[in-house]
């Protein structure tokens, strides 16, 4: 997105979600895309992640309604829902069920295909599939994969055969996996106690350390070192284990004793200062006008206190930028930063010089 951004010089306006307790980002609201439009009425396009990488599902049906009438399309980052077509919990949420203009899918995260086998959707009369077409040839590659294409065909026809039984077993699996978890006295799991309004993807296992004295990079690296599970992620309060039709009941199982262990061992923690707060930082310049100043300094991130930034700054996964060129560093970004790095989360800038970052005037 921020390279599109940077192509066409345009102007991003933020949609805010909510932030729960843990530091989850939730749901876009309909009441905040409605806020924006009659806000900012040159907008050319909605995009909105559903599911989240934590597995938080917007009310796409409503957005899409509310974008259509003033004919702006909507963009869906569906990258890590490409199964909910399948399962019958959650078809309903599915972008394209629910009238997105555009919706693209990462078949690889979710159903069984190489990694890279992403497709593109697009359903919409706003939308030139010409123009589509045009800008594909320009960014894509010449020279398709076949062995690529061949997994995507593949990854179908195990859906189109097996689908049916092979989503019947996973929802088995993870109810399992739920029941089994709901008495952990320490760590939490986001699906057992997830409130009623949110639509939540059950398959992202979210298991939160908030609260004990651990955090969840510790999580992380005692699962990997002690028990050989890796997960897909892991944030200061919570890591993200990732599943699938491709789970198997003993990785399940291996799972469930592995956190009963780990949260009989760990202890509670009186630590609970943890505020989480989605503030964008002030803006001072265009994304392109920091980008192309040429004024440029490199100094230590402890030393960028009201100074512009020249590059992004970002924790991967997810690589959701903390600061994006021409805002500035402020006392909360900065220590929202340096609180990353002190949990061993690995912080990456676009200069990869971490912790020293280029600013500009």
């Amino acid at each position: 997105m921020y390279n599109a951004i940077e192509l066409n010089f345009l102007e991003p306006i933020y949609l805010r979600p909510n932030i729960n307790q843990y530091g989850i980002e939730e749901e876009i609201s309909v009441e905040e895309v409605q806020n924006k439009i009659e806000q900012n009425q040159d907008i050319k396009l909605i995009v909105i992640t559903s599911p989240t990488y934590e597995g938080i599902i917007s009310n796409i049906k409503e957005i899409t309604k509310i974008a259509h009438k003033y004919s702006i399309p909507v963009l869906v980052d569906e990258a890590h829902g490409a199964h909910l077509n399948f399962d019958e919990n959650l078809k309903q949420y599915e972008s394209l069920n629910s009238g997105a203009d555009i919706v693209i899918q990462s078949l690889h995260k979710t159903l069984p295909a190489l990694t890279q086998t992403a497709i593109m959707h697009v359903s919409s009369k706003l939308i030139s599939e010409k123009k589509i077409r045009t800008q594909l040839a320009i960014f894509e590659t010449s020279s398709p994969s076949y062995i690529l294409m061949s997994s995507i065909q593949e990854c179908l026809n195990i859906i189109e055969n097996q689908g049916k039984e092979l989503f019947e077993e996973y929802s088995k699996r993870l109810e399992k996996f739920y029941e089994e978890t709901k008495d952990l006295e320490k760590l939490k799991i986001l699906g057992n106690i997830v409130v009623d309004k949110l639509v939540y993807d059950k398959g992202k296992l979210v298991i939160i350390t908030k609260g004990t004295n651990i955090t969840g990079k510790e999580l992380a690296d005692i699962l990997r070192k002690k028990y050989k599970i890796e997960i897909e992620m892991s944030s200061i309060d919570y890591i993200i284990a990732m599943t699938s039709i491709c789970d198997s009941k003993e990785n399940f199982e291996r799972l469930i004793t592995a956190l009963k262990e780990i949260d009989r061992d760990i202890s509670f923690s009186n630590n609970e200062k943890t505020e989480y707060i989605f503030e964008i930082p002030s803006k001072a310049k265009s994304i392109n006008e920091a980008i192309f100043s040429e004024k440029s300094k490199l100094i230590n991130i402890k030393d960028a206190k009201n100074r512009i930034s020249k590059e992004y700054v970002w924790v991967y996964p997810p690589g959701i930028p903390l600061i994006t060129p021409g805002e500035i560093f402020d006392e909360t970004i900065i220590d929202k930063i340096l609180s990353f790095e002190a949990s061993n989360i690995e912080v990456r800038t676009s200069s990869g010089e971490f912790p020293n970052v280029i600013v500009t005037d």
